[in-house]
């Protein structure tokens, strides 16, 4: 039997911030007295874990981090989340693979209640088996998504006789390195926030830029080893 999985990120791949996750960090920020970076540094503070982006900020004492992220996460779970969107064709593309029979899953480094709960209100969360997230207390480190993605598949209790064909989607390059530390393919998005050239030169199989692209480009990871499957199960004539 062959099992077919996608694993999703979340902020910036099936969901625009639309400026909730920097405008709530510099709000956090400007109320503890640090200086705001620029909006290319905020920027990237989106696909990392938050307590690590903001450690790399000048001022920013390893005792103020959880504070830091309180004050961000009360805001953003007052506002932000239904402020955010979600990408142009995502739904759409989500009903169409669990229609084909692909196993769905999100793979993030957003806190896992807060990932479900952003899930809940847009309205995308019936879509997925698993949501696979970070501790709910930020401040514990985490090096790698790589730890989250094998959660996620942990967590759909596949069967060991099945075969298991699995791809990665994301829009950064903790997306792309999660998904090498599990010998796993990742395409990328270009709607997301890695700089120009990131995803390439991390290793992406593919780098689109809508949701029926996406959904080709899964398809064409997916086909080669469905028809070795295939060939593999075919009777040799005697």
């Amino acid at each position: 039997m062959t099992t077919r999985i996608a694993v999703f990120d979340l902020d910036g791949t099936l969901v625009d911030p639309a400026g909730a996750i920097t405008g709530g960090i510099s709000a956090a920020l400007r109320d503890h007295g640090i200086g705001v970076p620029d909006e290319e540094t905020l920027k990237s503070f989106i696909g990392p874990p938050l307590a690590a982006s903001l450690r790399a900020l000048p001022g920013v004492t390893e005792e103020l981090v959880p504070k830091l992220i309180e004050r961000y996460r009360d805001g953003y779970i007052r506002e932000g989340m239904a402020a955010s969107r979600v990408y142009p064709g995502i739904e759409e593309l989500l009903k169409s693979l669990r229609a084909a029979g692909v196993h769905l899953a999100v793979a993030t480094s957003k806190p896992e209640p807060q990932a479900t709960r952003l899930l809940q209100i847009q309205g995308l969360l019936d879509y997925f088996a698993v949501v696979s997230g970070s501790d709910p207390d930020e401040t514990v480190p985490h090096t790698s998504k790589g730890p989250i993605i094998a959660s996620a598949l942990e967590r759909l209790r596949l069967d060991a006789e099945q075969h298991v064909y699995v791809v990665m989607v994301g829009d950064r390059k903790f997306d792309v390195e999660g998904a090498a530390r599990q010998g796993l393919p990742c395409i990328g998005v270009s709607w997301g926030y890695a700089p120009e050239g990131e995803l390439e030169e991390e290793g992406a199989v593919a780098v689109v830029s809508t949701a029926e692209q996406l959904r080709e480009v899964i398809d064409d990871q997916f086909r080669p080893l469905e028809q070795d499957d295939a060939a593999q199960r075919t009777p040799v004539p005697q």
